[in-house]
């Protein structure tokens, strides 16, 4: 039998969980320590001083650099690789994806702006000033962005994601689950949009299609705190308490702030 949850725990769903997504593909701001090693570094630092002026290889070296995460020295790479090639969007939305990872939102926007203004049918920069746009809640401009790239390719799974993760923030959850249903078909390994669409479900009183969306999340992705106490909601609105708990217990082992879970533990315990 379902069971409706406390009026304010619903409505906080959206806008506490859809802040933590960006697991598996949809984070656009990779981490691979590995391209950072001595070695790898001392062979792109070889092909640099052999062509000092081949934008290219610093551009090349400042990818490396940031994703091992060392992000002073990819700016300063890609800072080189723009003064020998002011024209390279690529290296735009490369250096803005460092500036976001440097808490830099406006230079980062700055930079994607640029590269727009290259390659105006440049769908990477659409949607990473799209998903600073959204989370800084400027939801008409993000939205803009999104739309423009689906308009050109209907097959950008991070467009339609990001875009149902402005509709569920309007509590448009009918909307929101089309684009999650998009996302999903466009790319069914990714993890955030079974997640986003089960926490629509949960908003639209619909427990049974959550679990089936959140069960199918943790299976992806088994370290996801959000999934599992959202996983745990579900169950605990069908009555399934034991299940319930033991869901909370998981995400609270996870991350032991996340307050869905805290919550919910209290609430079977009490």
């Amino acid at each position: 039998m379902r069971r409706l949850l406390p009026h304010a725990t619903v409505l906080g769903l959206a806008t506490f969980l859809a802040a933590c997504q960006g697991s598996g593909v949809y984070n656009d701001v990779p981490v691979n320590t590995s391209a950072g090693s001595a070695t790898n570094i001392a062979s792109l630092t070889a092909v640099i001083e052999a062509n000092p002026s081949d934008a290219n290889a610093y551009s090349t070296r400042g990818i490396a650099y940031g994703q091992a995460g060392k992000l002073d020295q990819a700016v300063a790479d890609f800072n080189t690789a723009l003064q020998l090639n002011p024209q390279s969007f690529q290296t735009y939305a490369n250096r803005a994806l460092v500036y976001r990872r440097l808490g830099q939102n406006d230079l980062a926007v700055a930079d994607y702006t640029r590269a727009i203004n290259i390659k105006p049918d440049y769908d990477v920069a659409y949607v990473g000033r799209g998903n600073i746009y959204r989370q800084q809640g400027n939801f008409s401009a993000a939205l803009a962005d999104f739309n423009s790239v689906i308009a050109r390719d209907s097959s950008d799974a991070r467009a339609f994601y990001n875009r149902g993760l402005i509709y569920q923030a309007q509590n448009q959850d009918s909307q929101a689950i089309e684009d999650f249903a998009t996302a999903i078909g466009l790319n069914p390994k990714a993890s955030a949009p079974y997640i986003a669409r089960g926490i629509s479900y949960l908003a639209v009183n619909d427990p049974n299609a959550a679990l089936e969306d959140l069960s199918m999340a943790v299976n992806l992705d088994r370290d996801s705190s959000v999934a599992w106490a959202n996983r745990g909601l579900a169950l605990e609105m069908l009555g399934q308490n034991s299940d319930a708990r033991r869901n909370y217990t998981r995400a609270m082992t996870l991350d032991n702030s996340n307050q869905i879970a805290r919550d919910g533990l209290g609430r079977i315990r009490s």
